[in-house]
């Protein structure tokens, strides 16, 4: 017999039913059979994934890490909910019996199944025990048994645990008594809220209460006595025990997670769709934006300004419940609202619910309102029961929301969908940039803040300010400002850009002598960011308490908030993109320098520091740029015990062996690569590389060449002729927004645009992200309209932009997408600063130079995301168009997803490819 966690010495071994475990699944047509391994599946599955599952459910078991490539319309979805959960029904099943058999037997496993299991008898494990320590036989014997004991104990605790919470799901799903007296709850203790409110606002009335509510929210504003944590060790080392004791049981799960939260809503979706959709325990998590359901703190709009309020009243309702014990300082209890939604049995009963059946973000919501208990935090409380988690990118990958969250990944399965931009994701989530404007303002406010509560404050407390007010300072010095001086008024000698290693930073900046991870733990257990905002939100409108000493001081600090305004300095505001009519400290400017202070505590090689001057110093900035994503990526890694990164498009997949997981040390054994082919037939897509266009114009768009006159003429008069043969849309990607202008700008001046406008009505890509839906939908009723009246117009082109709003998560199936055109490469800017940091940073930590190849492959990946926009589904048709001879180098060709590379043309010269495409498109239009 063998462990739970080993690697597998078949690729399939036997199973037990679908039926006979926790997972019962619903007697589908369907019942999927791939060697011994059952997969139960919603219709007939294709060939590929009947592999997919198959493949899936062996690196689960192996405890591997596999990167998965399924092109949209292969059904990825159902294919990683079937094969994953049948793998869980699988591992459960075989661990609750032999639980069972080793109980019945009374011999306990060692680790909890989590290793080998003994293949010899207790005697024979006690003397070879002693054997090793050189300890008496009866004394091994001894310490043998009473661990065998105590993990008895264990497995029965945990037997015990897991059937009271099958009784209690079952419980709630079968007995709607349960729902009527949460209910009836609930409404009792709204009443009696109502009532004690009312009676508060009685007393309050009768006695002179508006001092004491004034002073209640200046203690709110000041901080707590600070102890650092070796001042804690002795303190807490006694609580730890307990707290964990305190803890529910994390079972086996799979944590599931995608970019967005439409794409996670729509894998829930095919989660209830599914055969496992009746009784799998699904929980979905969000932000506090996402999920809150007080209407007080949602008006708030903005996301710190909801998790900043959110936490307040949730201390305010501890607070409460210490204070009805203590009667010492209910003044200040009474001056502050805490949230009617944070009940924890409300909450319980959320969490029941949710688990009882399956529930997207949106019925999480209702389902909040309904019981009047927070979905952020019942949520939360489902994690440890949960089978199946399903959350953003942002969660997992960042190690201090996963802990907040209380997720842990330790011997559980990670899956991380629409993978192929997992690489800047992490880049992304643990890079950090502060301005010039954010710097002068955290020093303006906390300077204000330390001389209002200097008598207040702790010494501790004083000694740090300082230190955030020196950091501050030296920030804005390296820039080459002042920080006691307007921003937008300080114009800089030294302008352009310059890349530093952290060491080189620290030390220009004269911080290095400060211990800056003592500072960021601070900011963690203080946080004095949150006290910040709140005092600038409590003392930047006109109604200020304080006497008129303090009160002279804090005029001057709302007339610099006033200044720090867009558009009301003599310089212009930043072009951060922000919303120009948001008041600047709606999120406190300390929270952006509490992520830019933790990104400088990364390892000096793994990180760099670019300092951007840009004339004045609002608009200058200080940017941290991760280079190494593993170091964040390996804790993930290590913790869980297998991991699928899966995605539509995944090549080049290089650069996830080597940036992602060489770097955070997992061996290439570990790693399985499957990679399946489309479902449409073979015939059903005409990829084409042209090398000339119609006038022997040798297609090269290298960034010398393609502003020619010549070359943006050779696209024009290619497009005509495609217009001419292809029916419905054809997309036509650029690579960037200022070519794409410039050639519209051409085919005006020369009639070309005239031209293209007879077949095909002319769409071009927003520039405002809010505008694509309404493009989409006007392209899409040209389209349909021209299908119908078959006039001399044959449908609509869309010129659009790699890597822009609509190469990515569009759908342009059937007649939207007929034919997908790419133009030139669209290499990314080689003279970045960035750029040419990350490629020195690969090729020195990695062998045979990755640094060269990695433009390529970022490159390709944008190339494969645009022209993977066309084939939807198994009837779909499309050609696809590569305008570039430099597509027909073999180390290019081996890029491209191998179910459009196995059907590539190349054609050296126009003729031959149009006479190709227009015959593939009489044949698909017209198949009689």
């Amino acid at each position: 017999m063998r462990g739970w966690g080993g690697v597998v010495t078949s690729c399939l071994r036997p199973t037990l039913s679908a039926g006979s475990g926790r997972f019962k699944t619903r007697n589908m047509a369907n019942q999927i059979q791939e060697g011994s391994i059952h997969f139960p599946f919603p219709y007939t599955p294709y060939s590929i994934q009947k592999d997919f599952m198959a493949e899936l459910y062996r690196v689960l078991e192996a405890g591997k890490i596999g990167i998965f490539e399924s092109p949209t319309g292969t059904g990825k979805s159902l294919s990683l909910i079937c094969g994953a959960l049948s793998w869980l029904r699988d591992f459960e099943q075989k661990k609750q019996q032999e639980e069972a058999r080793l109980l019945d037997a009374g011999i306990a496993p060692p680790d909890h199944l989590e290793g080998p299991l003994p293949h010899t008898s207790t005697s024979q494990g006690a003397l070879d025990t002693s054997e090793s320590t050189g300890e008496p036989d009866w004394i091994a014997q001894f310490v043998q048994k009473k661990e065998e004991k105590d993990m008895i104990d264990r497995l029965r605790d945990e037997q015990i645990k897991r059937k009271r919470r099958e009784e209690r799901l079952q419980q709630i799903r079968h007995s709607a008594h349960l729902k009527y007296t949460a209910k009836r709850m609930r409404q009792e203790e709204e009443e009696m809220e109502r009532l004690l409110r009312l009676s508060k606002e009685m007393l309050a009335a009768a006695g002179s209460g508006q001092p004491e509510e004034e002073l209640g929210r200046e203690e709110e504003l000041v901080l707590a006595e600070y102890e650092s944590d070796e001042e804690k060790k002795t303190v807490s080392g006694a609580h730890e025990e307990d707290d964990e004791d305190l803890e529910e049981e994390h079972v086996t799960k799979i944590y599931y997670c995608s970019r967005t939260h439409s794409q996670l809503m729509q894998f829930v979706h095919e989660v209830q769709k599914s055969p496992f959709g009746k009784e799998t325990r699904l929980i979905s998590l969000g932000s506090r934006q996402n999920l809150c359901v007080n209407e007080e703190v949602k008006r708030l709009g903005s996301v710190h300004l909801i998790n900043d309020r959110c936490l307040e009243m949730q201390k305010n309702k501890h607070e409460k419940k210490n204070k009805e014990e203590e009667k010492v300082k209910k003044r200040k209890t009474e001056t502050r609202a805490s949230c009617p939604f944070y009940n924890y049995e409300q909450m319980q009963f959320l969490r029941d619910e949710a688990l009882v059946e399956v529930k997207d973000i949106e019925q999480l919501v209702a389902l909040g309102k309904q019981a009047q208990a927070c979905p952020y935090y019942g949520s939360r409380f489902a994690i440890p029961s949960a089978q199946l988690v399903v959350l953003p990118y942002q969660m997992l990958l960042h190690a201090a929301t996963r802990h907040a969250a209380g997720i842990k990944l330790q011997g559980q399965v990670v899956i991380i969908d629409e993978a192929h931009n997992l690489i800047d994701s992490i880049t992304s989530i643990h890079s950090a940039e502060i301005s010039g404007t954010q710097l002068c303002q955290a020093h303006s406010q906390l300077s204000q803040y330390m001389e209002r509560y200097r008598k207040l404050l702790k010494a501790k407390n004083l000694m740090y300010i300082k230190q955030i007010l020196y950091l501050l300072e030296k920030f804005v010095t390296v820039l080459g400002g002042n920080v006691k001086q307007n921003p937008n008024t300080q114009s800089l000698f030294q302008t352009g850009a310059e890349l530093k290693t952290i060491n080189d930073f620290l030390f220009q900046s004269q911080i290095d002598n400060i211990n800056l991870f003592k500072v960021q733990r601070y900011f963690e257990k203080s946080m004095i960011s949150r006290k910040l905002f709140g005092f600038t939100m409590e003392y930047s409108g006109v109604s200020i308490v304080p006497p008129s000493k303090e009160q002279s001081k804090l005029a001057g600090f709302q007339h610099f908030l006033q200044s720090l305004k867009p558009g009301t300095g003599a310089a212009p505001s930043s072009p951060s993109g922000e919303d120009e009519s948001r008041p600047p400290w709606l999120g406190s400017p300390l929270m952006q320098i509490e992520s830019f202070l933790a990104a400088l505590t990364t390892a000096n090689q793994d990180g760099r520091i670019i300092v951007s001057r840009q004339g004045s110093l609002s608009q200058s900035s200080l940017r941290f740029l991760l280079l190494n994503p593993s170091v964040h990526f390996a804790q993930v890694v290590k913790e869980c015990r297998a991991m699928i990164i899966a995605g539509g498009t995944m090549q080049p997949v290089a650069d996830f062996r080597e940036q992602l997981l060489e770097c955070a040390g997992v061996g290439r054994e570990r790693v399985v690569e499957f990679s399946c082919g489309h479902v449409i037939p073979p015939d059903n897509i005409l990829p084409i590389v042209l090398c000339t266009g119609p006038s022997n114009q040798q297609l090269e768009f290298i960034f010398q060449k393609r502003e020619l006159p010549q070359m943006m003429d050779e696209i024009g008069r290619i497009l005509c002729n495609l217009c001419n043969v292809v029916p419905g849309g054809v997309v036509c990607f650029f690579p960037s927004y200022e070519y794409l202008h410039r050639v519209q700008a051409h085919w005006e001046q020369s009639g070309l645009l005239t031209r293209l406008a007879i077949k095909k009505k002319i769409f071009q890509e927003p520039n405002r992200a809010n505008q694509v839906e309404q493009v989409l939908t006007e392209y899409s009723k040209c389209i349909k309209r021209c299908s119908q009246v078959k006039g001399v117009m044959t449908g609509a082109l869309l010129l659009s932009v790699v890597g822009g709003k609509m190469s990515e998560g569009i759908n342009f199936s059937d007649d939207l997408g007929r034919c997908v055109v790419m133009v030139g490469m669209p290499y990314p800017n080689v003279k970045s600063l960035e750029l040419q940091e990350k490629m020195a940073y690969l090729d020195q930590t990695l062998p045979n130079s990755p640094g060269k190849s990695l433009i390529e492959n970022l490159c390709m990946k944008a190339v494969n995301q645009s022209i993977g926009r066309a084939i939807r589904h198994k009837q779909d048709f499309a050609s696809i168009l590569l305008l570039d001879q430099r597509y027909s180098r073999p180390s290019i060709l081996a890029k491209l997803p191998s179910w459009i590379r196995d059907q590539v043309e190349i054609k050296a010269t126009f003729g031959p490819a149009f006479a190709a495409l227009r015959k593939f498109h009489r044949e698909k239009s017209d198949p009689s």
